[in-house]
């Protein structure tokens, strides 16, 4: 979703082309690599560190993924020596070619523990993602039966961009310490994107590797998937957003996961706020009198979705809304209406909740 704030400051008007460099601060480096996806690049930064650089996220391990290291270890980064890696959440535009370039630059993987135990078991379950209780998640939400084989069927495109992750790895704590170079960094986690989310902030020099946890141009996927169906990963977001505006400075440089760095953190936390607030209000309007599944609220949400992989992270964020607003006492799953599953709104003097 598109909710770009004119009044953000962007030192960089445009991005680097695809597989070449550019400085954002000293001993920092900007690559963008693309992706088969609308959301079509991520953003890899590498760090000068005592001996050699650190990269920060490695992009898909698809072949064309691969191709793309290729190109740049032979060229642009011929000179260089990567010594360590740093993944910051198990999606496979940050993890995807990690562990492939872990072995061919042996160097030594550093992750969160929870998402390297995430992306482990994808990566070595694949069957525990075509179940019926995962059809079943979709199928009880209104989607129709060939668009929950369909989108069942993408989950197992993760062994296909994800290559195999190191037996071993050094885990990031959460509020610990982390030296690059001459830099100290505070390990930041936050959940709703994804569980265990990590994020680096040099408040010295006031540098915060953002992930995808504040976007400059896009709000990040906040989804609700069938391994936990009751989940409130929107609440969990909104607070690692308060979290971030009380730890990480206003004037602070914000590198991002996707899209061009930019100032003014606090400014992006609140519209991305707002935002959240909007969708939930269009759900409750649309939830006043007629109950509703969460496949009739992503119609509505996100009219324009016209393909699957698209429809299936729309879907995961329509419900988190919902899911959010029932924790909240906004909503109400409707008993005994069989399926598809519905809400409806809940009027609190019925509840005794005024």
């Amino acid at each position: 979703m598109l909710i770009h704030n004119p009044s953000l400051h962007f030192p960089f008007s445009e991005a680097p082309e695809p597989l070449s460099l550019m400085e954002v601060a000293p001993g920092v480096f900007w690559l963008r690599i693309k992706l088969p996806f609308k959301l079509d690049h991520i953003n890899v930064y590498l760090i000068e560190d005592v001996v050699g650089w650190t990269l920060v996220d490695s992009g898909l391990g698809d072949p064309a993924g691969r191709d793309a290291w290729n190109f740049l270890l032979a060229g642009p980064l011929s000179n260089i020596s990567i010594t360590r890696l740093i993944v910051t959440h198990h999606h496979p535009d940050h993890v995807g070619a990690a562990g492939w370039l872990s072995r061919q630059l042996n160097a030594p993987l550093y992750m969160g523990e929870t998402e390297y135990h995430i992306a482990q078991s994808i990566l070595l379950s694949p069957s525990s993602l075509d179940t019926e209780d995962n059809r079943r998640f979709y199928l009880d939400h209104g989607l129709d039966a060939g668009v929950t084989s369909e989108v069942v069927a993408l989950g197992r495109e993760y062994q296909e961009i994800v290559t195999a992750l190191p037996p071993t790895f050094c885990p990031l704590i959460p509020d610990d310490t982390i030296q690059i170079g001459r830099r100290n960094f505070l390990i930041l986690s936050g959940a709703g994107h994804s569980v265990e989310q990590l994020m680096l902030y040099c408040p010295t020099d006031g540098l915060f590797f953002a992930a995808d946890q504040v976007l400059a141009q896009i709000s990040p996927n906040i989804g609700v998937w069938s391994a936990e169906p009751n989940g409130d990963p929107l609440s969990l977001y909104i607070r690692s957003l308060d979290d971030l505006k009380k730890r990480v400075s206003e004037g602070a440089l914000i590198l991002p996961g996707h899209g061009l760095p930019f100032y003014g953190l606090h400014k992006r936390i609140n519209e991305l706020m707002d935002h959240h607030r909007s969708r939930c209000a269009i759900i409750e309007t649309a939830c006043g009198d007629v109950p509703r599944s969460a496949s009739e609220l992503t119609k509505l949400l996100f009219p324009r979705v016209q393909d699957i992989h698209q429809m299936r992270f729309a879907f995961s964020e329509t419900l988190a809304h919902i899911n959010a607003m029932v924790t909240s006492h906004r909503l109400q799953w409707v008993k005994g209406n069989g399926y598809p599953r519905k809400v409806v709104r809940l009027d609190p003097a019925k509840h005794g909740l005024t």
